[in-house]
């Protein structure tokens, strides 16, 4: 996908992310969502981030000192206090802008809006449709910035050793046991939402799953 493809599913995952905010009850606003440590809220507030200048970023940093993601998680828990219809508008006001966070690039806008809307939208139960080669394009960066600070953001995997290939298009990655399934759930791996273990199958997906399981232990 060129830029102009790139901001174009952009917004079109923000106003679909808008209509699942728009739809939920004060008490879906409250659950926790597939981001470890996160409520629906927390994530929404996330999402407008997106437009955060260079002088707010540095203002969050200075206030709360610390890593990358600790900076990222405080911000967003400062902007979930501000009221729900705010929230809103100004997730909907980010649709047409082209401004993305310093240091990342329109691929990693595509991904936070891709995978945190399925962190609303999946344990709310309001289906959020994401095509699947936007799915693709945004699983491709995930994969190829596997180990640089822009994975970081992600819990990771053990995924080393496995070919992912998706179901409903024509995307893989990696060598050995396959673990097959809908790209999107592909991604959601990839960025750590292991909620989706039940929709991949094949070899690679009971190799990762006992992988997870001596990991917890």
């Amino acid at each position: 996908m060129n830029d102009d493809e790139l901001w174009a599913a952009i917004d079109v995952q923000r106003l679909r992310t808008v209509d699942v905010l728009e739809a939920l009850t004060p008490r879906e606003w409250e659950r926790p969502s597939l981001c470890a440590g996160w409520t629906v809220r927390d994530v929404a507030a996330h999402l407008t981030l997106q437009q955060l200048t260079l002088g707010s970023a540095l203002r969050g940093a200075l206030r709360h000192p610390g890593s990358v993601n600790h900076v990222i998680n405080a911000t967003a828990r400062d902007r979930a206090s501000l009221p729900t219809d705010r929230i809103v508008a100004e997730i909907r006001g980010t649709v047409g802008s082209r401004r993305h966070n310093v240091g990342l690039t329109p691929h990693e806008t595509l991904i936070d809006i891709v995978v945190h809307g399925q962190d609303i939208a999946v344990p709310t139960g309001h289906p959020l449709e994401v095509p699947p080669e936007v799915a693709a394009t945004a699983a491709s960066r995930v994969w190829a910035d596997r180990g640089t600070r822009k994975a970081k953001v992600f819990t990771a995997l053990p995924s080393d050793g496995l070919r992912l290939a998706a179901t409903d298009t024509d995307w893989s990655v990696g060598e050995g046991p396959e673990v097959r399934g809908p790209v999107l759930a592909l991604l959601l791996l990839l960025t750590g939402r292991t909620v989706v273990l039940p929709q991949l199958e094949g070899e690679g997906a009971a190799a990762l799953g006992e992988r997870l399981a001596a990991a917890r232990h």
